[in-house]
């Protein structure tokens, strides 16, 4: 049986969803996740191979999670039962003085699985192959460039997150003094839809962003600014400092667990020369405040979508990546039933 909410995503479901960092899901430890409503469970074989399946035992639905790793095989901790690396019951321990497989089949379901940037990753699409590799998460190893993650859960859904990591305006409220102040400055900016992303840049290069402008951009190098949305659940946000002289970039891919529950992987990849040791200091620090700004506002959000709902927005020009990201994630949880979003550029403008 498949849980609600991943029967209800349509092609959303189709992709691959972060399950955790690689250093989280130990040898001998299996590790439970819930993505899309659906319990799992993953744990590593011998040599390392990452496996996902039903975080439940056939038997009596007991969380395999909290069980034993042994062999290549996982055993239920009520009752004994052992699965093998394809989720197939291979020994009911009260069935023989050695237990044996049942008579007939007993499976769980299974899914595909990578290890990739320093992520696990979960293919949850039913019945379906990968048909592309995980988002490649920039600049993870490249030289020249450090990098580490941030695991945040938010009480909010993926549409509401991807638009809040890409919204400018809120940036002078929620996080004033710490990332953008009020300015009073237009900013002229194009968004551009895709069949499968929406890319924003910002026409506006002599643009501060706070307290770490001086780290970043000492020399008051001229900053391209780009955010970007990629079909279904991934962001990237772009500082480039001249010629990628400096730059830092975030990029956030979401995994929903409940319909107002994500949690969110966010690698911070940095190039700042020579002051990278130095930023590693104080960096994690100053992205987790930030980030926790942003975990309130979207709690705040989601008490009020629980009572008023999605359908009473209100938008003006400076919304206009919302209304794109919506058009191409309704698309897609509506099973690509309905015609796909066309391509389209804007220009507009909105001021901060």
């Amino acid at each position: 049986m498949v849980a609600k909410m991943r029967s209800e995503a349509g092609l959303l479901k189709d992709s691959w969803y972060a399950a955790c960092e690689v250093h989280e899901l130990v040898p001998g430890r299996p590790l439970g996740r819930v993505i899309f409503g659906e319990m799992l469970v993953l744990w590593r074989t011998k040599d390392g191979r990452p496996l996902a399946m039903l975080d439940r035992c056939l038997h009596r639905n007991a969380l395999l999670s909290e069980g034993a790793v042994f062999d290549d095989c996982l055993a239920c901790p009520y009752h004994g039962w052992t699965y093998d690396v394809t989720g197939r019951c291979i020994n009911i321990p009260s069935e023989g003085p050695e237990g044996r497989a049942p008579q007939e089949e007993r499976r769980l379901e299974t899914f595909f699985v990578r290890e990739a940037h320093g992520l696990v990753w979960v293919w949850m699409g039913v019945g379906t192959q990968p048909d592309r590799e995980p988002f490649p998460m920039p600049h993870h190893r490249s030289p020249g460039w450090r990098a580490y993650y941030m695991q945040t859960r938010f009480t909010n859904s993926v549409t509401n997150l991807v638009e809040n990591f890409m919204d400018v305006p809120h940036t002078v409220f929620v996080h004033q003094g710490w990332f953008r102040n009020r300015s009073k400055k237009v900013v002229p900016t194009v968004v551009e839809r895709t069949n499968d992303s929406v890319l924003v840049t910002y026409q506006q290069p002599n643009d501060s962003i706070g307290v770490t402008e001086r780290i970043l951009n000492p020399k008051r190098l001229p900053m391209v600014h780009t955010d970007k949305f990629y079909l279904p659940n991934t962001t990237r946000v772009d500082y480039v400092f001249g010629a990628e002289e400096r730059a830092f970039v975030i990029t956030s891919t979401c995994t929903p667990i409940s319909e107002y529950e994500t949690m969110v992987y966010t690698l911070i990849s940095y190039k700042l020369g020579w002051f990278n040791p130095v930023a590693g200091l104080f960096l994690p620090y100053y992205t987790r405040q930030v980030i926790q700004q942003d975990v309130e506002i979207m709690e705040v959000q989601g008490r009020g979508l629980k009572h008023y709902g999605h359908e009473n927005f209100s938008s003006t020009p400076a919304d206009t990546l919302h209304l794109h990201i919506e058009a191409l994630r309704n698309w897609a949880q509506a099973g690509g039933q309905t015609p796909r979003p066309e391509p389209v550029v804007n220009h507009l403008q909105f001021w901060i």
